[in-house]
């Protein structure tokens, strides 16, 4: 499922959108993997009869659960969870059935941190951790892939902001004109 362009404004652009790094469907592969394989042995050692037929159809079925639950459930969970960073701020959105999202505006971020596991520097992801100012706090994004990249393009983001909305000299000097006209 793409990320719907329409939640943008008019003048936003979007920098970075990641979903959570591919080491995420290691466990399901795995689960698949192990679920055929289950299927197969069952179907080649059970003997042939109405025994072995109602066993094959019981380790299918426990099988295709399995799948469903272990393998298809936290794919479509990492497809549809997005990270979009724009030059206003940043989306965090997550939800198969339903769906929550979370604007942070890049004005409101005070502080932000990533860190990786060694396992985490070998496969090039990591945790990034953004503190906004309001009720709700921290942000952590798990299994971010290229971490150090994003956290970078955050800080230039963030940057970037501050320099669009503060004052120069000269237009300061502007404003302290006509307030005192």
């Amino acid at each position: 499922m793409a990320f719907p362009d329409d939640v943008l404004t008019k003048d936003e652009q979007v920098v970075l959108h990641m979903h959570p790094h591919w080491k995420e469907a290691i466990k399901p592969v795995f689960v698949l993997v192990l679920a055929l394989a289950a299927v197969i042995a069952g179907w080649v050692l059970l003997p042939s009869g109405t025994g072995g037929m109602i066993a094959l159809y019981v380790i299918a079925a426990a099988a295709l659960v399995l799948v469903l639950w272990q393998a298809l459930w936290p794919v479509l969970l990492w497809r549809t969870t997005h990270h979009v960073f724009t030059n206003e701020r940043v989306i965090l959105q997550h939800g198969v059935f339903s769906r929550d999202r979370r604007d942070i505006p890049l004005g409101r971020v005070n502080d932000h941190s990533m860190s990786q596991t060694f396992i985490e520097r070998m496969l090039g992801c990591g945790t990034l951790t953004i503190e906004s100012a309001g009720e709700r706090g921290q942000a952590v994004l798990r299994d971010m892939p290229q971490v150090e990249k994003v956290q970078t393009t955050l800080y230039e983001l963030i940057e970037a902001n501050n320099d669009k909305h503060s004052l120069g000299d000269e237009e300061m000097r502007q404003i302290m004109k006509e307030t005192q006209q």
